[in-house]
Formats: structure tokens, sequence, C-alpha cells
């Protein structure tokens, strides 16, 4: 490996999928669905609606919406915070901010108890803007640490080994959550000390990112009289503008932004309807959740393996295929708690291979010097992130009241984003950016 890549850096670079994993798993992915869906069903009133700044809604909607709520704003944000990072040079102290913003948010989610819906869903919204500015600049490393022929193994190591994060810290939440009643602690304090767990995990594993990522390039002086802000809606307006220089770049990012809305969307919403819709206790959902940490770790290195075999965009248009006959699959026959361990396993399979596997084919489409701005815009849908996937199911649950239908509602999605992805020419766009396609 040359000296410009070093594997310490890239070990340091795996870690923050490791630090970050705890938040996706333990508080999108199980506990603040359920727990939070629980909290507004506690404080709705007689006919059964709560009403955040006067809206009539469904508890059983509530959490849905605000993921949607959570994305609608990072759509404004992220791709600000990109462009101000790279115009900056200052990746890593921004990486640094929106971590510990989000790990403290976290962490403050132990106050939200009884009917703090509110609360807790104030601090859901500061929490993942946060996470997904963190994972906007720590994708953005991507390019400085691996060249092109190792982006495909070095992004499935870094999602493998943050699903064995995830795994581990999920792994010791459902041994609290099994001993709770023998510790002395209610169901709820539990949920409420896994929250804080999450946000400690995060910060703490971090550190170790911090120790080992070097930033490079020195910041560029600002024009006079301008603040590093106003540069950076510039820059961003630059950049969309730009991005048709780029168009098959632009038609990936479409493909993209369409079909990982709907992944996101499933992982952000299967732990409350597997206890919403199917009634799994607690202590069965974080077994499940559990279990796809561990399987999703050997799915994510799979697909790796068959990417250099078949070539990254038709594995991930192979995963695509499997999602949208999980959907169905869902809708049909999903009835029993066995059935929904057999539908974790085989989400489990395609999930990190095809996140790790866009992640990396992005990295080829995009021109060097301004990695941070391009990925704060395919961070609009990027780990545990989405934004139209939870309001169409949000709004199919509400109007229907069938979860069914709502799971249902995101086959579009997959099969619109499985026509877009065909379309691409990988070695095209890595042409038009710039770079050498592997």
């Amino acid at each position: 490996m040359s000296a410009e890549y070093s594997r310490r850096e890239q070990w340091g670079w795996y870690f923050y999928d490791w630090a970050n994993s705890a938040f996706s798993t333990t508080v999108v992915t199980l506990f603040l669905g359920p727990y939070l869906t629980a909290l507004a069903k506690a404080a709705a009133d007689t006919d059964g609606f709560i009403y955040p700044l006067g809206i009539k809604v469904d508890p059983r909607s509530y959490w849905s919406y605000l993921v949607s709520l959570s994305v609608a704003s990072q759509v404004i944000l992220l791709p600000l915070l990109g462009a101000v990072a790279d115009y900056g040079r200052r990746k890593k102290q921004f990486l640094a901010i929106t971590t510990y913003l989000g790990a403290f948010s976290t962490m403050a989610m132990f106050f939200a108890s009884g009917t703090d819906y509110l609360l807790g869903g104030a601090l859901f919204l500061v929490a993942n803007l946060s996470f997904g500015g963190a994972v906007v600049l720590a994708n953005a490393f991507l390019p400085d640490i691996a060249p092109p022929e190792q982006r495909d193994a070095v992004s499935s190591k870094g999602w493998g080994l943050g699903y064995l994060g995830g795994g581990l810290m999920l792994a010791l939440n459902l041994a609290l959550f099994a001993r709770h009643e023998a510790l002395g602690l209610s169901e709820a304090m539990a949920v409420r000390l896994s929250l804080f767990g999450a946000g400690a995990w995060w910060g703490g594993f971090a550190l170790i990112t911090f120790a080992r990522l070097r930033s490079r390039g020195a910041a560029r002086p600002l024009p006079e009289g301008e603040s590093v802000w106003g540069v950076g809606f510039r820059q961003l307006f630059h950049t969309l503008k730009g991005m048709r220089a780029y168009p098959q770049t632009l038609l990936f990012l479409v493909a993209y932004l369409v079909y990982n809305d709907a992944i996101q969307t499933v992982i952000a919403l299967a732990g409350q309807f597997g206890a919403d819709e199917l009634k799994m206790p607690m202590s069965q959902l974080t077994l499940a959740i559990l279990m796809v940490q561990f399987v999703a770790f050997g799915g994510a290195l799979a697909f790796n393996w068959l990417a250099a075999r078949i070539g990254a965009k038709h594995a991930v248009m192979l995963a695509l295929v499997i999602w949208t006959l999980t959907l169905v699959y869902i809708y049909l026959l999903l009835r029993t708690v066995p059935q929904f361990f057999a539908m974790a396993a085989m989400v489990a399979l395609v999930m990190g291979g095809s996140q790790a596997l866009s992640r990396s084919l992005y990295s080829l489409m995009i021109p060097r010097g301004r990695e941070a701005e391009y990925f704060s815009i395919y961070e609009i849908s990027d780990k545990g992130t989405s934004w139209l996937g939870p309001l169409i199911f949000g709004l199919a649950l509400q109007y229907t009241g069938s979860y069914r239908t709502a799971i249902l509602s995101l086959v579009v999605f997959f099969v619109a984003g499985l026509l877009l992805l065909a379309r691409v020419d990988v070695r095209r766009a890595a042409a038009e950016a710039g770079n050498e396609a592997p």
C-alpha cells in the first residue's frame, strides 16, 4: 500500500462505522420507534390522537413522520455542511462537532418518559440531523484513504465492522433488558438506559477515529468580508449546478436516493412493525435485530465477493430484486414470530451489501477535492435516513390502518430504483468525474 493510503487510517475509518452503528441499531431500528409510539399513545386524547404543533396525528404514525421530518431538514442542511467542510478542509473538525452533538442528544433521550413524546421527538430530530452530518463527513474520507480498486473492499469492511459494533451494543442491551426485573428496573427504564448507552458508545469509540484520521490540505482563505457559511451556500449552488456536467453520476444518485429511501424506511420501521403489528415482546424483537447485525456482517462480505465476480452494479441490482420479493412476502405471508425472524435474516443478507457497494460505486463518480459536498447530497438517503418513504408509510398507515398496506407501498421505490440503476454506466461516470474505474 502506498504512503498516501495507510491501513492505520483505514482502521480508524472502519471504527467510525463501529461507533455510529449503535445509533442506527439501538436507537433508530429497535428501541426509539416503539418507545416513542408508547409515549405518544400514553399522551393521546379520548379519541386516540395526539396533536403535535396542533396537527392531528395517529400515535402509530408519529415515529414515521418524525423520521421524515428529520430528513427533510437534512435535505437543506447537509449539502451546505458538505460544501463548507470541503471549502475549508475542515472535514475532521466538522466530523467531531456533529458526532458529539448527536451523541449527547442521544444520551439525553434518557430523560424522555411518561408522556414526553415531544421531548423525545425533538432530541431525535437533533440527533438524527447530527448523525446524517457526521456520516456525510465520514464517507467523504473514503477517497482519501483508499485507491479506486480497493474501495469496494474498504467500504464493505467498514459496513461489516459497523454491524459487529451495532450487534455487540445490542447484545449488551438484550442482556440488560432480559434482567431488568432482577436488577430492579422497569421495562421503560431499561429502554432509557439503552438509549443513553448508544450515545455513549457512539461518542466513546469515535475517539479511535479521531486519533487515526488525518486532515488533508490547508484551508483556503475566505474572500474578504465573507463568512464560511456564505461561501458554503454559494458552493452548494455551484455543486447542484455543476452536477449537470456529470450526467451518469446524477443518474446514479437519483437511483440511489429512490431505492435507499425504501431500505432506510424498512430498517427504521421494522421494530415498530414487530412490536405493534405482531405484538412481539421487546426481548424477542431485540434478539431478531441482534441476529440481523451478525448476519448482515456476513452479507456485506459476501456481496463484496460477489461484486468482484459480477461487478458492484450488478450485485446491487440483485440485492434490489431480493428486497422487492421480501416486501411482497411481508404483505402476503408474514404472520408469526418465526416468519419475522426468517424475514429479518433475508433482509440482513442484502442490507449491508446493497449499501456498502452503493457507497463505493458513488465514490468513483465524484470529482476529487469535493468529496464532502457530493457525499452530503448522497447522505440525504444514507445510513439511518430517508424522508419520502416514511412519509408515504405514515400516510398509508394513518388512512388505511394497515401496516401491511403501508409496507407494500414501498415496493415502487425498489422497482423504480432498479430500473434507473440499470441505465447507469459506471465506467463512463468515473471518466466524466476524472477518475479511473477499477
